[in-house]
């Protein structure tokens, strides 16, 4: 089984950036794909954006279309989500998850979630 790893959420203000990474170990992403969602205290976990392992097929959630993108290093095994112009609904816990099918199915490999705080 596929096992990840999130980092880098922390502290920002509205309009600031952050770069998170999800390191992947395990199976190896052949033709799957990996995506990012997040969970704001009190709120249900939430779609943010998806990428194809192989080809970089991406798709984001209009909440974050513009402002974030979602991209890989195959090589590296890692998954990356550049979040800009961060708004303080944005806070949340952020967790990367892998499928086996590119473009649908259940995301049934988790990571344990960074933490992402946005002040006004």
């Amino acid at each position: 089984q596929v096992q990840l790893v999130e980092s880098g959420g922390g502290l920002v203000q509205a309009g600031g950036s952050l770069r998170l990474s999800c390191a992947a170990s395990g199976r190896t992403f052949s033709s799957g794909s990996m995506g990012w969602f997040r969970q704001a205290p009190g709120k249900e976990r939430e779609f943010i954006a998806r990428i194809t392992w192989i080809g970089g097929n991406t798709y984001y959630a209009n909440s974050v279309k513009g402002r974030f993108t979602i991209s890989r290093d195959s090589a590296k095994n890692t998954l990356y989500l550049q979040m800009n112009t961060l708004k303080p609904d944005d806070t949340a816990v952020y967790y990367c998850a892998a499928r086996r099918n590119p473009l649908t199915g259940p995301y049934d490999r988790w990571g344990q979630g960074t933490q992402v705080t946005v002040s006004s």
